[in-house]
């Protein structure tokens, strides 16, 4: 599969993806959790996330899936109105899975994980630490969400589109500044049930492109950046460099070397060279 998405580029086999550039920077959680907030920082950056208790945070591939078909089809059709097909199995092969119902099939898990990232609502606040001035705004990101679809029928068509709402500013956040991706990488690293894979892949294809001179970032940053349930950084660098030898297998040109002292970046190609970056 990485051999097959080496030899021809994601334009030309119609799987170039975006991503909102702020997703890129600070990500969600990776696992299920039993609260309702959660915070990420990126150096002077930090994101919360907040959704009601009784529906939970979104966790895992299945919100990064959505997040990247969302923002994709946000930049294809220059519109905030996203529709998200006829039927509930259409849906799913635009995702890249395929459909099965039961307790812990693709219906119920991916509507649960629609729920829980349309009721969520996303705060950043960036407070420099050389100047000590400080922006923030919050936004629920997906205002409306209209679904038709009958989850025991997923192959039936509904009489009315399912569709999204995108808020103006996420949208116009999305429209200015999207980061280009490949979405057989990203597929491919969702079906290894990584959410940190693909963070390690949309971070860093994001980051390469600015990387001008031999950058490492410290291991205490990324594992603020990161998360996950570690409480030594040692427990963190392990599993993050096991993700990461994943993710080079797809992304061979990001050249980066681990150190001691944190991840060395050096100046490589974005995994989506900037000519073919253009919608």
């Amino acid at each position: 599969e990485a051999l097959a998405i080496e030899q021809a580029s994601a334009k030309e086999t119609g799987n170039l993806g975006y991503l909102a550039r702020i997703l890129a920077q600070a990500t969600m959680p990776h696992a299920k959790l039993t609260t309702n907030e959660y915070q990420r920082r990126n150096g002077d950056l930090v994101i919360s996330i907040l959704s009601p208790s009784e529906v939970g945070l979104p966790y895992g591939h299945y919100p990064r899936l959505l997040l990247s078909w969302i923002t994709t089809e946000a930049v294809r059709t220059k519109s905030p109105d996203i529709v998200l097909g006829d039927s509930l199995s259409q849906f799913l092969r635009q995702l890249g899975l395929t459909s099965s119902g039961g307790r812990s099939g693709t219906v119920p898990r991916l509507r649960d994980h629609l729920r829980r990232l349309f009721c969520s609502s996303v705060s950043w606040n960036y407070k420099s630490s050389a100047d000590n001035g400080e922006a923030r705004y919050s936004i629920h990101p997906i205002e409306t969400a209209t679904l038709w679809w009958d989850p025991k029928n997923p192959e039936q068509p509904s009489l009315w589109k399912s569709r999204l709402g995108l808020n103006q500013r996420f949208f116009d956040e999305i429209i200015n500044r999207p980061v280009p991706i490949d979405m057989r990488i990203l597929r491919a690293l969702a079906h290894e049930r990584s959410p940190l894979a693909i963070d390690i892949y949309t971070w860093l294809t994001y980051r390469l492109f600015y990387v001008r001179s031999d950058t490492t970032v410290p291991w205490e940053a990324l594992a603020m950046q990161f998360g996950g349930d570690y409480t030594r950084l040692r427990d963190f660098k392990k599993f993050f460099l096991k993700r990461l030898k994943l993710v080079l297998q797809f992304y061979p040109d990001a050249k980066v070397e681990p150190l001691d002292s944190g991840l060395k970046l050096c100046p490589s190609w974005p995994s989506i060279p900037p000519k073919l970056s253009g919608p």
